[in-house]
């Protein structure tokens, strides 16, 4: 059974307001925790509700998860904040691991949810190729995943979230009877990656695996949608965020996050997000690590 509780706290979207927007007039956010059979491969439910007279802008930064995005309202225009040239529009949609920061924008009324699954969660239980989320990237979910049609609309009919939570538990662990097996394998290589935040090279995964560089590689593809160099520089992104946040000088984040040097950490910033370190840092928000303590319904 999903739990959930409010939060005054960051964006579940994995976003922040930049200093320039204006003030949110009300915001009600939502997290819950999916049904125990669903550890593993879901991480959480994360519910937004925003009211606001004026436009807001945000930034969504690199995150090393899948996310089901359920809109109750208008969509969230998008933009890739490295490559302008990538657009799109976001309702209900089906979104793979993000190795590039997007900005998203809204009339200031925003209303839905998010499900956040690990990659390999995402294959198991919906048994397409990952590598079929990242060439349809931003793809409704109707058309990627035809049974969760109409699942948009049952969530928005719920008068509360804990019964959201509770629908996406009822809908999803229907699933498991015929989810895919699960490679240990790669399970290993992808905690691995979690565990020592990138600082791991394919190399060695491949050695601790048992596997070759290649077939590694290739089931990286399949199972979780990119490369393991690409999930490694995502993680070490991550962690040099938030050592930057805590207050670290540049030279020091980029050793202990597993740069060659500061002009190293620099030039990821800026293919990865699009910006200076400092404003990365200024506008960015780790809220799968910031996730209240979710009250059991």
């Amino acid at each position: 059974m999903a739990s959930s509780a409010r939060t005054t706290g960051p964006d579940p979207l994995g976003t922040e307001r930049p200093e320039t927007d204006p003030p949110e007039t009300d915001r009600e956010l939502a997290a819950g925790q999916p049904d125990r059979c669903l550890r593993g491969l879901v991480t959480s439910y994360q519910g937004f509700h925003y009211r606001s007279s004026e436009p807001v802008r945000r930034v969504v930064l690199p995150e090393a998860v899948v996310k089901l995005v359920f809109a109750f309202g208008k969509p969230v225009s998008t933009v890739d904040a490295v490559d302008p040239r990538r657009v799109g529009s976001m309702l209900s949609v089906a979104v793979p691991l993000q190795t590039t920061a997007m900005v998203g924008s809204h009339n200031g009324q925003v209303h839905g949810l998010a499900v956040l699954l690990t990659p390999l969660g995402a294959h198991r239980i919906f048994g397409l190729p990952m590598s079929e989320w990242e060439q349809q990237e931003f793809v409704p979910i109707e058309v990627l995943l035809p049974s969760l049609a109409g699942l948009g609309e049952r969530l928005a009919e719920c008068p509360s979230w804990a019964g959201r939570f509770g629908l996406l538990d009822e809908v999803l662990t229907g699933r498991l009877p015929d989810a895919l097996d699960r490679s240990p394998e790669l399970e290993r290589a992808w905690g691995e990656l979690r565990r020592s935040s990138g600082r791991v090279s394919v190399t060695e995964l491949a050695d601790r695996t048992g596997w070759s560089r290649r077939h590694l590689e290739r089931k990286f593809a399949e199972q979780v949608g990119c490369s393991p160099k690409k999930v490694a520089q995502v993680l070490r992104l991550r962690a040099a965020l938030r050592l930057h946040e805590r207050g670290l000088p540049l030279a020091k984040v980029a050793d202990a996050a597993g740069f060659h040097d500061q002009s190293h950490l620099n030039r990821v910033y800026r293919e990865m997000i699009g910006c200076s370190p400092t404003r990365a840092t200024e506008h960015r928000v780790d809220w799968q690590h910031t996730t209240p303590t979710a009250e059991r319904y």
